[in-house]
């Protein structure tokens, strides 16, 4: 048998207590340095109060709305609870599609183009919501190097053609607010409620931001849900205005023709035969008046069953929840972090 192999052999085997006891004198050699100890915790207390009072509070808005599609929840909706109670989704299921079907509405929301909209429309009297999210996120001085003029690029209340430049920030905004700002959810799987979440560094733009995604949500849910509906309705609606004109001009031409036979000799026969063309002329378009109105009305019965609504259920008031860093909360993790940082130094110089 070689050397190697006896000092193999011959190894000491791993003690539990040995390793306690050495933990215990690293311990003891730390705690040996109080002023060094005394000093990490001072730093560290400052570190973790600086944080807190540096770090800018943000304030959320939550909106909660509930969507009633009373088509969709219309057909079978019986089937639809018995299967919630076993934990399935039918609508999914049959891959039910629509504007406001299955997880629709979410993706609406964050829509890109809905955003744009909405960031367009005014904070107050001098700027727009795209104006205050560029000034609180410091986006303003950012893009001013690639503004031509040198000028701080701004986004007028009255409507306007974007320019590259403008459409690049608007991106840019977009994009952070996505990542960062803005969140919807459903609250139940089996309900048809959601809440809006929208976390800013201003109280009133995290508000108005909120509440104004909404409306253009809603506005675009119900025209695309309606849009063809509408159409129908529009159309027939033109068409009973003009036979409605056409009848009521016969009416009178009908009148005036039987006034005017009166008086004339019954040997002429081709007046009476131009009172039976108008009075066939006049029935014929009440017949059709009758039918376009009646279906008209009809129309207007389906509009308004296949109309979502979109009902608020909760509003972002002010004052907002403000979201900032507690000083009982930033103190004692620096004062850990730092006390941490501070052992593994003199434990690493120890050994060297």
């Amino acid at each position: 048998m070689t050397h190697e192999d006896d000092s193999y052999l011959y190894e000491p085997e791993f003690s539990l207590k040995k390793l306690l006891a050495q933990r215990v004198n690293d311990l003891k050699y730390i705690l040996s340095f109080k002023k060094i100890l005394a000093t990490g915790l001072i730093i560290g207390a400052l570190i973790g109060a600086s944080i807190a009072w540096y770090k800018a509070p943000t304030y959320t808005a939550r909106l909660t709305f509930v969507v009633d599609d009373s088509k969709s929840i219309g057909g079978g909706g019986g089937l639809s609870a018995l299967a919630g109670l076993a934990g399935l989704d039918l609508g999914s299921l049959s891959g039910a599609s629509g504007v406001l079907a299955g997880d629709n509405v979410e993706e609406l929301i964050k829509s890109r183009k809905l955003m744009q909209q909405t960031l367009l429309t005014a904070y107050d009297s001098t700027q727009t919501l795209a104006d205050k999210y560029a000034s609180v996120y410091k986006l303003s001085k950012k893009w001013r190097k690639y503004s031509p003029d040198d000028k701080i690029i701004r986004f007028p209340l009255n409507g306007f053609k974007a320019t590259r430049l403008q459409d690049s920030l608007l991106h840019e905004m977009i994009d952070l607010i996505l990542d960062n700002n803005f969140g919807i959810a459903k609250t139940d799987k089996k309900l048809s409620f959601f809440e809006v979440n929208t976390t800013m560094k201003d109280e009133k733009l995290a508000q108005l931001f909120c509440r104004r995604m909404i409306d253009q949500s809603t506005s675009f849910f119900i025209s695309t849900k309606t849009k063809r509906l509408r159409n129908n309705v529009e159309r027939l609606q033109h068409i009973a205005d003009s036979v409605q004109h056409l009848l009521n001009h016969k009416t009178y031409t009908s009148a005036a023709a039987d006034q005017n036979v009166i008086d004339l000799n019954p040997a002429y026969s081709g007046a009476n035969a131009d009172i039976e063309v108008k009075q066939r002329d006049k029935t014929l378009l009440s017949a059709v008046y009758s039918e376009t109105v009646k279906n008209l009305e009809a129309s207007k019965t389906m509009l308004a069953q296949e109309t979502p609504t979109v009902q608020i259920v909760d509003e972002p008031d002010l004052p907002l929840k403000k979201n900032s860093l507690k000083y009982y909360i930033t103190i004692p993790t620096g004062i850990v972090i730092t006390e941490i940082l501070f052992c593994v130094f003199i434990l690493i110089r120890r050994k060297d």
